[in-house]
């Protein structure tokens, strides 16, 4: 898997002002080989027309005129959050050379692989079984803003049918009626006397642009849901599926349905779907469910990477609609966010407020009342805090900076790129659950296609060298030959991590002492924390402890040091983390969110409920896949952790450290103050 070549360009005509306006289907025609013409062509040009829209005619004329070649652009079956009326630009698009895969009047692209492909390489097959159940996991549909929160009917047992809007080209290419809807109305009821029909409403039709084939006037026991529910809840309680051509019986199919169609969309007649129409005698063929995604799927489209600005394989766009869909789904209720400093405010509203209601409030009777979601920034969390949002029955989460987080320190002011958002705890407090510590222990039973995104995410970060704060620095130090290296990074002495999940020893003399007691004849190597060397936080190590250390690492950056570590002993420092990702042995001396599930030596008190087994790529997944947010700094979407990784390895578009040194120390005072205050 790879970006796909760019091939060899070919003049493309068109006679569509959208392929003028549309930028992003422009783009993809670009990267795809096609150069985009006014004119006229020659016999050994394209003309390309957008599907069968009422503008396509104008193509076909002029490529019937001049023998040119004629070229069927549409949207792919994943296309964005909402519908093309919205505005969102497509994710993918479908370009057929040979017809369009909504029109069963004649042959398709995709009806060619579908009946002439082997599709039967292995490799292929399980891409596309890992599709499948990323769409399914992920509730993603071709518009993928759909609120997995809401239930389906109480009732299982119940028939779906799928609405779709009146005029759909693909009904009449089908080989459709109108009146086909009412058709599959009727069978659904004869086939299944007493069970409940629901009918569900096109997004186009909810949002009131376009009208759907099934009003108020409706029989007995049959109703409308024009919620935004998914898809895949919705197949989950339904004992059949009924469609005429929408796209939704595709994903049924891949929900497990065998879909009773009442025309003929792409996926009919391949032994996959109940056909009450006559299919065309082009599809002879009997294929599996993975055989069908793949074509549809892997095959067929040409996928575009957003962020990038190239094209791409389908898992990169499973990736941006996971990142995009999650962050719509959490942020379209608004938050009300307690505890911020000023100089996080704006890229807080960048990262959370796509819809303009990431407000800030000092008063949590307020903000618990407010309605939204109430955020507070996890180590200025109060009783006070947790007691209103109980009183408002409303949940508190708490905000803190993700794993991979930027080219500069957080203490200097240098915003994120990735937060994370807990509604249990928070990762770096061992006293109480966090959302971390599930993730991490319902990873352990993840497919093997998810665990080898994190393992191939493993690999990009060692290659890569990206650490947390990726701060360039002085060389490693020379090792004697044949010394065994233990690396000893500090901490912030006042840090919650350490207060919280420290345990006996917590502080950086205790860290060092206990690192040389267990290791008498290493080479021991100390790292300060960033934030202690640039003077911003506590934690100096006093003098006379120095020389417990045969090495102080001061202004060297992380990846020089692990990269000659044998092992890392620690209190809680992410570093320990990033040393387990390198394959680097870890003592932990306290309780970090990595130690206790088998992959660290402990020797301080980790949590007994942590109880779970899992692979370094299992947790990998839970802590760099699942449990962050990351926003991309070049487009500002949110983005897969592959694009955020992309970023700090390159430096592309990522905030570099402003030159607000002296209020970042102001700041860290006054946090040390406050501290002080609350004990």
């Amino acid at each position: 898997m790879g970006t796909p070549e760019r091939p060899l360009s070919r003049r493309a005509f068109h006679y569509n002002a959208g392929f003028l306006t549309n930028k992003r289907v422009r783009r993809i025609l670009t990267l795809a080989g096609y150069d985009l013409k006014l004119g006229k062509p020659t016999a050994e040009d394209d003309v390309i027309v957008w599907g069968h829209s009422p503008y396509a005619p104008r193509g076909e004329a002029v490529a019937e005129a001049t023998g040119a070649s004629l070229v069927r652009v549409e949207d792919a079956f994943l296309r964005s959050l909402f519908p093309g009326r919205s505005g969102e630009p497509p994710m993918g698009l479908v370009i057929d050379r040979q017809g369009m895969y909504f029109d069963a009047s004649g042959p398709s692209d995709i009806e060619t692989l579908l009946a002439t492909h082997p599709l039967d390489d292995t490799a292929l097959l399980n891409r596309a079984r890992d599709v499948s159940a990323r769409m399914v996991a992920g509730h993603l549909s071709k518009y993928a803003a759909t609120d997995p929160s809401l239930p389906a009917p109480e009732r299982a047992g119940y028939v779906l049918l799928i609405d779709q809007t009146c005029g759909d080209a693909s009904i009449e290419l089908g080989q459709a009626t109108p009146d086909s809807f009412a058709e599959a109305l009727t069978w659904a009821r004869e086939d299944h006397p007493d069970a409940q029909i629901i009918i569900k409403t096109h997004p186009e039709t909810r949002d009131g642009h376009r009208p759907g084939h099934f009003d108020g006037d409706l029989p007995p026991n049959v109703v409308l849901d024009d919620r935004p529910v998914s898809l895949w809840r919705m197949f989950e309680g339904a004992r059949a599926v009924y469609c005429v051509t929408s796209g939704a019986g595709f994903e049924a199919i891949l929900a497990g349905h065998k879909p009773v169609v009442f025309g003929v969309p792409f996926y009919a007649g391949w032994g996959l779907t109940d056909d009450r129409r006559p299919v065309p005698a082009r599809r002879q063929r009997t294929l599996t469910r993975a055989q069908l995604v793949a074509a549809a799927l892997i095959l067929y489209p040409t996928w575009y990477d957003p962020y990038r600005d190239q094209l791409c394989e389908v898992e990169e766009v499973l990736g941006a609609l996971e990142a995009q869909v999650n962050a719509w789904r959490q942020d379209r209720g608004g938050y009300v966010a307690l505890g911020m400093r000023s100089w996080k405010k704006g890229h807080l509203r960048q990262s959370f407020g796509q819809h303009d209601r990431f407000d800030f409030e000092e008063n949590p009777f307020k903000a618990a009342r407010d309605g939204r979601r109430v955020v507070v920034w996890a180590g200025r969390e109060t009783e006070d805090m947790r007691d209103q949002c109980r009183a408002a029955d409303r949940v508190l989460l708490r905000m803190e900076d993700g794993f991979l987080r930027s080219r500069g320190l957080g203490a200097e002011l240098v915003p994120p790129l990735s937060l994370v958002l807990d509604d249990l705890g928070i990762y770096y407090d061992p006293t109480r659950e966090s959302r971390l510590e599930h993730l991490i222990a319902e990873a352990t039973a993840l497919p093997t296609p998810r665990l080898d995104r994190a393992e191939k995410l493993i690999g990009a970060l060692r290659r890569a060298g990206v650490t947390k704060y990726n701060l360039e620095g002085a060389a490693a130090p020379d090792v004697p030959d044949g010394a065994q290296v233990i690396l000893v990074p500090g901490q912030v002495e006042d840090d919650a991590s350490i207060r919280l999940g420290a345990g006996d020893v917590n502080t950086n003399e205790e860290l060092l002492r206990t690192a040389r007691r267990l290791n008498p004849q290493a080479f021991v190597i100390y790292k300060p924390h960033p934030d202690v060397e640039a003077g911003l936080r506590p934690g100096l190590l006093p003098e006379e402890a120095r020389s417990l250390a045969d090495h102080i690492a001061d202004q060297t950056g992380a990846e020089a040091l692990l990269a000659i570590a044998d092992r890392v002993v620690t209190m809680t420092s992410a570093m320990g983390f990033e040393a387990l990702i390198r394959g680097i042995p870890v003592t932990t001396l306290g309780a970090p969110f990595y130690a206790g599930w088998g992959l660290t030596s402990d020797l301080g008190s980790v949590p007994d409920r942590r109880k779970a087994r899992p692979s370094l790529a299992a947790l990998v997944h839970a802590a760099l896949i699942t449990y962050p947010r990351y926003t991309d700094p070049v487009t500002g979407l949110p983005c897969p952790v592959e694009v955020a990784l992309h970023r700090l390895a390159t430096g592309e578009g990522v905030p570099q450290k402003p030159s607000l040194r002296a209020l970042a120390k102001l700041q860290g005072w006054m946090a040390g103050q406050s501290w002080i205050w609350r004990k």
